[in-house]
C-alpha cells in the first residue's frame, strides 16, 4: 500500500478537484468548438507568470498567477479581435497567440534567470509544471479556485446548456450571451490559471481537451458528457499523482496526461457511443444482416421457378 507524506495528500486533493475543473470546462470548450483556445490560453499565460515574479522579485504566488491570469485574457481579446477585424480564421489567430506569446514568454524567462534568486525561484517548473513543489497555501488556493469554477457549472447547469446549444433561444429568454461568453472565457482562464503550477502551461491543453473527448465516447448526453468528463479529469490527477510518488522526482504533470491518455484510449476503443469496438461489432452484425437478406432474395426466385 502506498504511504503518502502529509504535503502528499494534500497534491493529491488538488489535482482530484484540478482535475475535475478542467474536465467540465473542457467539455464547454469542446460543445463551443473552442478546444484548441485552451491550447492558446495555457502558452499565453507562460509571459505573465514571469512578468509577475519580475515585479515582486520573489516566488509571490497569487502575484504570479495574477500575471498569468492577465497574460491570457490579453491573449483571448487578440484573438477575438484579430478574428474579428481580419479575414484569419478562429485556429489561425489561436495559433498566432500561441507561438508568439509562449516564444515571449521563453526570452523573459531567460532574462530573468539571470537575475538573483531567480534560478531558485522555480520558474522553469511553470513550462511542465511542479505539483510537488506546491506547500499548503498553493494548495488551499487551488481547491478555493477550482471550488468557484465548479460551482458555477453547477448552479448554471441550465444557462450553460442554453447558451451552449441556443445561443439565439438563450437571447430571446433575456439571457446575455456577451455575459456568458465573458464567464466562459474567465472560468476558463482561471482553471488554467491554477492548473499551470501542478501540470505546465505545456500540458494543461492536454488535461482540458483529452477528459471531455474520452468523455464523448460514452454518452450523447451533455449532462452525462460533463459528469464523466469531471470524472476523468479527476480520476487522470489523481492516478497521475499516485504515479508520480512512486520515484524519486518523477513529475507529477506528464503522469497526469499519461494518465488521462490511457482513458482516452480505453474510450477510444470501447465507448459506447462510436467506440472502435463498438463500430466494428455493428458493422459486422450488418453484414451478417445484409448476407442473410441476399440470400433470402436469392432464394425466392428459385422457388418460384421450381414451381
Amino acid at each position: 500500500m502506498i504511504q503518502l507524506s502529509h504535503n502528499a495528500q494534500w497534491v493529491l486533493l488538488s489535482t482530484l478537484i484540478l482535475g475535475t475543473a478542467a474536465g467540465i470546462m473542457g467539455s464547454f470548450a469542446y460543445w463551443k468548438r473552442q478546444s484548441l483556445m485552451s491550447d492558446a490560453l495555457s502558452h499565453a499565460a507562460l509571459p505573465g507568470v514571469i512578468i509577475g515574479f519580475a515585479i515582486t522579485g520573489t516566488k509571490n504566488l497569487p502575484m504570479m498567477l495574477a500575471g498569468a491570469a492577465a497574460s491570457a485574457l490579453l491573449g483571448a481579446l487578440l484573438i477575438h479581435w484579430i478574428r474579428s477585424s481580419s479575414r484569419v480564421k478562429e485556429d489561425a489567430a489561436m495559433g498566432i497567440i500561441l507561438s508568439v506569446f509562449f516564444g515571449f514568454g521563453i526570452m523573459l524567462l531567460t532574462l530573468v534567470n539571470r537575475m538573483a534568486g531567480a534560478g531558485q525561484s522555480g520558474l522553469d517548473s511553470f513550462i511542465f509544471g511542479q505539483a510537488a513543489s506546491m506547500v499548503r497555501r498553493d494548495v488551499w488556493m487551488m481547491i478555493g479556485l477550482a471550488s468557484v469554477v465548479l460551482l458555477a457549472a453547477v448552479i448554471a447547469f441550465k444557462e450553460w446548456k442554453l447558451y451552449l446549444f441556443d445561443p439565439q433561444f438563450a437571447k430571446g429568454l433575456g439571457l446575455s450571451n456577451r455575459w456568458m461568453s465573458a464567464i466562459y472565457m474567465a472560468a476558463l482562464v482561471l482553471v488554467i490559471v491554477i492548473g499551470i503550477q501542478a501540470v505546465g502551461v505545456i500540458l494543461m491543453a492536454a488535461l482540458l481537451i483529452i477528459p471531455a473527448v474520452s468523455a464523448r465516447y460514452w454518452t450523447h448526453s451533455f449532462k452525462w458528457m460533463l459528469i464523466l468528463s469531471a470524472l476523468f479529469g479527476g480520476g487522470a490527477g489523481m492516478a497521475g499523482t499516485l504515479l508520480s510518488t512512486m520515484g524519486k522526482g518523477w513529475p507529477t504533470g506528464p503522469f497526469i496526461v499519461l494518465a488521462a491518455a490511457s482513458l482516452f484510449v480505453v474510450s477510444l476503443a470501447f465507448g459506447a457511443r462510436n467506440g472502435l469496438a463498438v463500430i466494428g461489432l455493428q458493422h459486422n452484425a450488418e453484414r451478417k444482416k445484409l448476407r442473410r437478406q441476399g440470400a433470402v432474395e436469392r432464394g425466392a426466385p428459385e422457388r418460384g421457378n421450381s414451381r
